[in-house]
């Protein structure tokens, strides 16, 4: 059962809204400026239903999750985080849930948010910090890396694949307009699933303790 999810949600908004100005500035560098206001939205949402998502399946606790993020976050990110949850929640159909086919259920979900966003690493997109992590999962639970080791990789990961898109001509949505002006600002995006990627990695790692 899902009943970790009310913790994860509040622990996710806490860390959204300390890094709510932060996130803004990146955005308003080279972006429409609404990137950490939609997600609050999407993340108040989430948690004015976080008790019924703690009591599904998990399974419905994703679609409701991806359904939910998708109708009230607005703007490209809320498509392609709603995209993420709807696509793992498909995948996780009657499957038995361990940390190998979780794996493989974030890794299906971002595969889902490449198609949805048509874009691929190296874009200065969310994805250099998604589809670095999704690979990294994989590949320590194939190699049966320990949990705690394998969520450490994992926000590790993620924070290389965020300080990546520093450097990177963005080619997707209006960053994309300013070509090598680009250059020397972090994505928002990537810098949000970041954020939220290493927050979850640390309330498992210790409820794992």
């Amino acid at each position: 059962m899902p009943n970790i999810l009310p913790s994860l949600i509040q622990a996710v908004s806490n860390t959204i809204n300390d890094h709510a100005d932060e996130v803004a500035e990146l955005d308003r560098a080279i972006g429409d400026g609404d990137h950490v206001i939609n997600l609050q939205r999407g993340i108040a949402a989430l948690q004015a239903i976080e008790t019924e998502l703690g009591e599904l399946e998990w399974t419905p606790a994703l679609m409701k999750t991806g359904m939910t993020l998708m109708s009230t976050m607005g703007g490209a990110s809320g498509s392609l985080f709603g995209t993420l949850f709807l696509s793992m929640s498909k995948a996780a159909k009657d499957k038995s849930l361990n940390t190998a086919t979780w794996t493989d259920i974030f890794h299906q979900g971002v595969e889902s948010v490449k198609q949805r966003g048509k874009a691929d690493l190296g874009e200065k997109t969310m994805l250099d910090t998604l589809i670095p992590v999704a690979n990294r999962l994989r590949e320590d639970s194939t190699n049966g890396t320990e949990f705690n080791q394998l969520l450490k990789n994992a926000s590790e990961q993620a924070i290389i694949g965020m300080a990546s898109t520093k450097e990177l001509i963005a080619t997707k949505g209006r960053a994309s307009f300013l070509g090598e002006r680009a250059i020397g600002h972090i994505d928002a995006g990537a810098r949000t699933s970041q954020l939220i990627i290493c927050t979850i990695c640390d309330v498992l790692a210790q409820q794992n303790n």
